[in-house]
């Protein structure tokens, strides 16, 4: 399966998903979409049929509230069958609206408090370096979540170790639950915030084309952590949704649900006539 075809089907059970339970938070799921399709199909080693392998690379959601792109990135790369995310959001499933690892195969640690992922894959990193293992861990990161002083903190620490083998991508849609980032508590420049606290940084202009971001993840750390700017348009896929702050926390029912689904398929602008 191609990174892009992974990504569509991750956006089409998202858009599901959030339909059947009156989850939130679709906006930021579809905004991280194709990083984590990459992350999944290219990038990272991962065992489907061996979880806990201790080789495997370690990925952390540290904006948990998307957890529903995880799940669906591991159901289609085998972890268990697509037919179970059915539960997502349901009373005694497994699926939580905020990503669990209880009973989820392939998910390393529950997140959804902002700051705290992000933390727990800077420690697995120093633990790879410390007992000289080759995995490496990625963390997913919103721009909103920046405004949390862990993230700093979590940067020092890193870049003090050396942790070369550590890679933070920030899914930059430029806006967060209450509002544009910018107008909530700006972060800018952020890019020169983490050259100064000593990462390699890489800027992806485009943060959906999958060539610039595998790229990047190709880069060299040149000794240092490394953080990937993605940028990227909250609800990216769906038009309607695109920069729209309401899908922050609204979710699809009726014509809308029609359209999204039918847009994925390319048979909005007929649906709609």
């Amino acid at each position: 399966m191609l990174s892009q075809e992974l990504a569509k089907r991750i956006r089409k059970h998202a858009i599901r998903m959030v339909h059947n339970a009156h989850a939130s938070h679709i906006g930021g799921i579809l905004s991280c979409a194709d990083i984590v399709a990459v992350l999944y199909n290219d990038v990272a080693n991962i065992y489907p049929s061996n979880p806990h392998n201790d080789d495997r690379d370690r990925i952390i959601l540290s904006k948990g509230h998307n957890g529903v792109a995880i799940y669906a990135a591991l159901a289609e790369k085998g972890f268990f069958s697509v037919d179970k995310l059915e539960t997502y959001g349901m009373d005694g499933s497994r699926f939580s609206c905020h990503v669990s690892h209880k009973k989820v195969p392939g998910v390393e640690i529950s997140t959804g408090s902002l700051g705290q992922g992000v933390c727990v894959a800077c420690g697995m990193a120093l633990n790879a370096k410390l007992k000289k293992k080759d995995y490496k861990v990625y963390a997913i990161v919103g721009d909103g979540e920046c405004n949390e002083g862990s993230i700093w903190e979590m940067a020092m620490l890193s870049h003090q170790y050396n942790l070369d083998n550590f890679t933070v991508i920030i899914d930059r849609n430029n806006m967060q639950a209450m509002g544009h980032c910018s107008d909530v508590l700006d972060i800018n420049p952020l890019e020169d915030k983490w050259l100064s606290f000593g990462w390699t940084v890489i800027n992806v202009a485009d943060g959906h084309n999958h060539k610039m971001l595998r790229e990047a993840f190709e880069k060299s750390f040149n000794g240092n952590p490394k953080v990937i700017i993605a940028n990227t348009i909250k609800g990216k896929g769906i038009s309607f949704m695109e920069n729209e702050l309401v899908w922050h926390y609204r979710d699809p029912q009726g014509e809308d649900y029609r359209n999204a689904l039918d847009e994925l398929d390319g048979k909005y602008e007929k649906s709609c006539d």
